[in-house]
């Protein structure tokens, strides 16, 4: 039985993500092709607010929730990823 956040995933993230370059990195939302982990990066820079990030980038809310829980799924990538944004 599939969960709330497993069904949240196959809804919004783009399944085929080994063909970004970073991998599950790189993972991007299937409408807008916004990668999850800039979604992240901006969440923690508006103090988690996932409605202000929805608005900011013009999505549902319901897709920001979906990249925070493939984030909660893939922490130690999408932290790496962030990481050399900041390099």
């Amino acid at each position: 039985m599939k969960s709330g956040q497993d069904r949240l995933i196959e809804r919004h993230i783009d399944p085929n993500w080994d063909r970004y370059p970073g991998g599950q990195a790189d993972a991007r939302l299937r409408e807008s092709g916004v990668p999850v982990w800039a979604l992240i990066g901006h969440l923690r820079a508006v103090e988690n607010d996932v409605d202000r990030v929805a608005t900011d980038y013009e999505l549902p809310r319901e897709a920001v929730q979906a990249a925070l829980a493939y984030y909660r799924r893939h922490k130690a990538l999408i932290d790496a990823r962030l990481l050399l944004n900041t390099a």
